[in-house]
């Protein structure tokens, strides 16, 4: 086990000089919204990419697998109604948009790919290539 010195710097200072209050353009995408944050799991049988996308609607996004690209992108546009024969003095727009792109390990099958919008979390399942999956051991008969 080793030991790991700190500086004489206050923990408190140390706080800030993480990543937490980082907001550097790695954090937002192009048109300066934040890019939400993505969980990858793998297992014998596929990856699974998590998107956290809250407040949107399965319809809002766009998923594509080009040359072994998957790029997972929404754009979101709001405007906010006024009535007929008012008039008013502020008017507010919304526009969010992100795009996310993982190059695909050679072991993922591309072809087969889906999602699934629920609770406020995009997944995509990529299934991986039936040669990439693991084989169980087998008997080999001695002659």
């Amino acid at each position: 086990m080793s030991l790991v010195r700190f500086s004489q710097t206050p923990w408190f200072d140390r706080f800030f000089d993480n990543d937490l209050l980082d907001w550097s353009n790695r954090n937002f995408s192009q048109t300066n919204t934040t890019l939400p944050s993505v969980n990858i799991k793998e297992n014998n049988e596929a990856f699974l990419v998590e998107v956290a996308a809250p407040g949107l609607d399965k319809n809002d996004f766009k998923i594509e697998v080009h040359n072994e690209l998957l790029t997972v992108s929404s754009e979101l546009k709001e405007e906010k109604e006024s009535k007929e024969n008012e008039r008013f003095t502020k008017r507010e727009f919304s526009y969010q948009s992100f795009c996310r792109s993982f190059t695909l390990p050679t072991t993922a099958d591309g072809d087969k790919v889906s999602a699934n919008y629920e609770k406020g979390i995009l997944t995509v399942l990529i299934p991986k290539k039936e040669e990439a999956k693991p084989k169980p051991a087998r008997m080999i008969e001695i002659k």
